[in-house]
């Protein structure tokens, strides 16, 4: 049996414990609170996570936005880059692993996806700048047209590995060779990014100034 000694001593061991156990409890809380947030961005129910590697690259979401002709959503998009850029420029120019990531929110075509972005990219260059890309465009276009059809939630992805060039992937599986040169993968970012933008709201929210 226990005395009035023993008694009081474990009732303070105990009370000591629990303290002990708050303190640890409110430091973990006050450290959790600290973190920063790594929830997916969500675009029309396309979650875009905050980090995504690419090839041999770590990168960041830089900003996700929604694509939209007329009345119709046509696909998510969110743009990775080694490092936060605020300006076209720097995003474009940036050095290391990109991807641009492209979630369809309706069924399309592949040739319907490709000559829209054939067209954007038009936009954004001049003749001579064409001219010389064309041999590179005709590469992306033929792996595009292997895809065949997109139906509603197909992913496509569109990276640059400083390794071997630009890389075009459906559902996770490569279409077509890596096209090399970064001169094209820069061309390619201008359909969103360039002075005329396939949307202007969507450049914005690309370069992380819209939500």
């Amino acid at each position: 049996m226990k005395t009035k000694f023993q008694c009081r001593l474990t009732s303070a061991l105990s009370a000591l414990s629990a303290a002990a156990g708050a303190k640890r409890f409110l430091a973990i809380l006050l450290l959790t609170l600290s973190l920063p947030a790594l929830a997916a961005l969500d675009v029309s129910g396309v979650k875009f996570d905050d980090k995504a590697k690419v090839g041999a690259g770590d990168t960041v979401l830089n900003g996700a936005g929604l694509r939209k002709r007329a009345f119709f959503k046509v696909y998510a998009i969110g743009l990775y880059l080694p490092q936060k850029a605020a300006g076209a420029a720097d995003a474009i120019n940036a050095k290391g692993a990109k991807r641009v990531a492209i979630v369809t929110l309706r069924d399309l075509t592949a040739e319907q996806f490709v000559d829209a972005l054939v067209e954007a990219l038009k936009n954004n260059h001049d003749e001579a700048a064409l001219k010389a890309l064309q041999p590179k465009i005709d590469q992306f276009r033929a792996a595009m047209l292997t895809i065949g059809n997109a139906p509603e939630k197909s992913a496509v992805n569109l990276d640059w590995l400083p390794e071997s060039g630009t890389r075009l992937s459906f559902n996770g599986a490569q279409k077509g060779t890596d096209i090399a040169g970064e001169d094209f993968y820069r061309a390619l970012l201008r359909i969103w990014l360039g002075d005329k933008p396939v949307q202007d709201d969507l450049k914005e929210q690309l370069l992380g100034k819209e939500s």
